[in-house]
């Protein structure tokens, strides 16, 4: 799952990022930022929930497919806005309906399985490495945005209709999260083992936020922080990684562009050397 070292690429097709250490941690970011966010819209204002959360999402994602290649702040913008988008997706049937989230739990793994099902049989493959095309990204986006929806409801099914609260939630998601990495070690299929990961970030960011929003009582919270605050924190520390993935990929880009020149000239100097040595 961890198959890079080095945070950026020189673009070689691919339009998603690559998995990298801090792919994980931005990752996460993005969950906490989404769940806080849409409580938080969703409490004062449905109004702008909708227009931030749908109309954010549909934007963003329009903007990332109108993109030939992997653009960090393209890609990251459009995960942050897939993940206010998901946790109202995945609220509303409860809201509304009065589900529980078990239930809603039970049909976003049942779509987002047949879902991979349809992308694999389709491409060949669900390896993130391979989105190359339209319709691979496409269902990467529509992969992705179920995840997001099984995640949080699998975070409110511990957190709220199994009676275990948020922090034993953390507890519990941070132990899960590691399996699918231990799996890998131990030989088992990388690309499943990356969305099995990849589902267990949603409910891990999401109880983190809700625990320091709700539960959390530091010196200077007072009875609790709030969502306000805890999606002011999230929203900075993403701009800060963001900002330096984006500013990582350009420098790599341009030493991309200048490695075949440089490389002509080395050559051309070496040659010219070898030419004018005298000779014994």
């Amino acid at each position: 799952m961890l198959e890079d070292t080095t945070p950026v690429r020189a673009s070689d097709g691919v339009k998603v990022s690559e998995l990298f250490a801090l792919f994980w941690v931005v990752k996460l970011l993005t969950t906490s930022i989404g769940e806080s966010s849409a409580d938080f819209m969703g409490t004062h204002s449905i109004a702008l929930a909708g227009i931030v959360g749908v109309g954010g999402f549909f934007l963003a994602l329009r903007w990332q497919l109108r993109a030939t290649e992997y653009h960090p702040v393209r890609y990251w913008i459009t995960v942050l806005m897939v993940a206010v988008f998901g946790t109202m997706i995945a609220d509303g049937p409860h809201v509304a309906l009065g589900t529980p989230y078990y239930v809603d739990s039970i049909v976003y793994f049942a779509g987002l399985i047949a879902l991979l099902t349809w992308w694999r049989r389709s491409e060949g493959t669900l390896s993130v490495h391979s989105i190359t095309t339209p319709r691979r990204e496409r269902f990467y986006w529509g992969t992705v945005l179920l995840t997001f929806g099984l995640g949080t409801a699998l975070g409110d099914t511990t957190a709220e209709d199994m009676h275990l609260g948020f922090l034993a939630s953390i507890a519990i998601f941070a132990v899960l999260i590691i399996v699918p990495l231990v799996m890998w070690k131990l030989g088992a299929n990388a690309v499943a083992m990356f969305w099995a990961a990849y589902v267990v970030t949603r409910p891990l960011g999401a109880s983190v936020a809700d625990y320091f929003a709700y539960k959390y009582h530091g010196p200077l919270a007072g009875d609790r922080i709030g969502t306000g605050p805890v999606t002011a924190v999230g929203l900075a520390a993403f701009v800060l990684l963001v900002g330096w993935l984006a500013v990582s990929h350009r420098r790599l880009e341009r030493e991309a562009q200048q490695g075949p020149a440089l490389h002509f000239g080395r050559a051309l100097r070496d040659h010219r050397d070898a030419v004018l040595e005298p000779r014994a």
